[in-house]
């Protein structure tokens, strides 16, 4: 058995023990089964990549949020200040990206992140097209992204 699964159950046996199904009882429910499918990971015959893998997703999830609130502020710096600080590009990615989950999900934070959006996937999948608000360097621009965003996503579908 996967041990995601194992891990909902486990979520929900201890809902079902503590009486509530309410939402902190089963997230409660799920890391505490977390810790003990951790702790037993010397009994399983195989190793697992469920625990490499939930580390670079909590990992990307907070590299987003920051990316969020450093971009929306310069965002709204730019907004509020008198001077116009943006130097709006529309800028070529190459993508290392190449399964259809993974260019959604580049294409996707980026498009969240204030100042920056997705515009089209080249017709070979190898090139992402990007409006940026603040593409001063380009280049930059790009390595940010790349070495950034794409990197932590790449991990992410890693196996």
């Amino acid at each position: 058995m996967s041990l995601f699964p194992l891990n909902i159950l486990l979520a929900l046996a201890w809902a079902a023990l503590m009486g509530s199904f309410s939402f902190m009882t089963l997230v409660a429910g799920f890391t505490i089964g977390f810790a003990a499918l951790w702790a037993a990971q010397p009994l399983y015959d195989k190793p697992s990549g469920y625990f490499l893998r939930s580390w670079r997703i909590v990992r990307l999830i907070v590299f987003f949020i920051y990316e969020l609130f450093a971009s929306s502020i310069q965002v709204v710096h730019d907004i509020v200040t008198s001077q116009d600080m943006s130097t709006p590009r529309i800028i070529a990615m190459p993508l290392d990206a190449e399964t259809d989950a993974e260019i959604l999900l580049v294409t996707n934070l980026i498009s969240l992140t204030p100042g920056t959006l997705s515009l089209d996937v080249s017709d070979d999948r190898k090139t992402l097209y990007v409006h940026a608000m603040f593409a001063d360097d380009p280049d930059a621009l790009v390595e940010q992204l790349k070495s950034g965003m794409e990197r932590m996503v790449l991990e992410v579908f890693d196996t």
